[in-house]
């Protein structure tokens, strides 16, 4: 038996009509740069949401610099990152001319450490970019007081966690702005690239819209250096499709989630810590062992595929070599100990056993 991580084209069976009427109506629309089908997308996901401004582009990366750009962040300035996650969070930072500072995750969540934040202020930064890692949120009400006291922004990544909840309000609401991503392997992903930013600020809305349009408020005129960064009418239409299945997909990832927690328990596998203030949408379902390399082993022998989220901590990059940081232990051991368990909506109750079989025998 095999099962991949992600099977994308089983996972866009189950609306392959739909996704087809909505390549159609968008041929037969002749138009497809920023028409109808973005603005009904925007006006639905900010919805969803809770928000007032949604504002489609061109990817997850581009979503964070734009969001920065807009609210000025620039050279001089400090944008406290976490130290464990993708390295989008930190790039983003950098196509400013801004510096990421990295603080630790929390070790049961790995997510960012409200106290470590604190520690990382000084007289320099501007904003914090806490990340919902792994579709879990970060601990917001926490990361706000913090961002409150110190006069911040706090700007959500919210990349892996589209439905996710915190204390129940949605990802995407819970600090000055946030950013997602639309890539083809998110809860929300469309059938390419895409991105988006949500914010409730009338202003900054304002301001990445013209960003991501050449800086440009109409035809021909820039009021700013702006980009070409824009969600297509394609990727569009594909997205509606996409969010109303959104909430029955996460389900389905929350009970696969639930049978591999119960599998796991008493085990020399550690499975994911969940507080009981989140509702976790479960992009990644992440195990921890000292013995990882020899748990992939041990799967791959039996045809389960798995992934290594991430096995380079951005600041160990080659790229960032030129930046100095204080020690980041927790980042540097959890990139030898996490594995990543397949966990997709289009996963049968015969993979999830198949899966936990195999984990049981190791």
């Amino acid at each position: 038996m095999k099962v991949p991580f992600l099977d994308l084209k089983s996972v866009n069976a189950s609306t392959e009509d739909a996704l087809e009427e909505a390549f159609r109506r968008v041929i037969d629309s002749g138009w497809y740069i920023q028409g109808k089908e973005l603005e009904a997308f925007e006006a639905e996901f900010a919805e969803y949401c809770n928000v007032k401004h949604c504002i489609g582009v061109g990817n997850g990366l581009d979503a964070i610099h734009l969001l920065l750009e807009a609210y000025g962040i620039g050279p001089g300035d400090e944008v406290i990152v976490p130290s464990n996650t993708f390295i989008a969070t930190w790039l983003a930072v950098t196509h400013c001319g801004a510096t990421p500072v990295a603080v630790e995750p929390c070790e049961d969540t790995y997510n960012i450490d409200p106290q470590g934040i604190e520690d990382a202020i000084t007289a320099r930064t501007v904003a914090i970019i806490p990340v919902h890692l792994y579709g879990q949120p970060a601990d917001m009400d926490v990361i706000n007081n913090v961002a409150a006291r110190h006069k911040l922004l706090v700007i959500e990544d919210a990349a892996q966690s589209q439905g996710a909840r915190y204390h129940g309000r949605p990802t995407g609401s819970l600090g000055n702005a946030a950013a997602t991503s639309f890539y083809p392997g998110k809860n929300l992903g469309a059938l390419g690239d895409g991105g988006a930013v949500l914010t409730n600020n009338n202003a900054i809305a304002q301001k990445v819209r013209q960003l991501r349009n050449y800086g440009s408020p109409m035809k021909y005129q820039h009021d700013s250096v702006g980009y070409n960064s824009r969600l297509d009418e394609l990727q569009a239409a594909f997205l509606r499709v996409k969010l109303s299945e959104l909430d029955r997909c996460n389900a389905r990832r929350s009970e696969i989630a639930r049978r591999y927690t119960d599998a796991l328990h008493g085990s020399n596998i550690q499975s994911p810590h969940v507080p009981d203030w989140t509702y976790p949408v479960w992009h990644l379902y992440v195990v921890r062992t000292t013995r990882r390399d020899q748990l992939q082993e041990h799967l791959k022998l039996h045809g389960i595929e798995t992934i290594i989220h991430y096995p380079i901590p951005p600041h160990q990059q080659n790229c960032y070599a030129g930046i100095v940081h204080k020690p980041l232990p927790i980042a540097e051991l959890l990139a030898t100990e996490i594995l990543s368990l397949p966990i997709s909506p289009s996963m049968s109750d015969a993979d999830v056993s198949y899966i936990i079989d195999k984990l049981k025998s190791f």
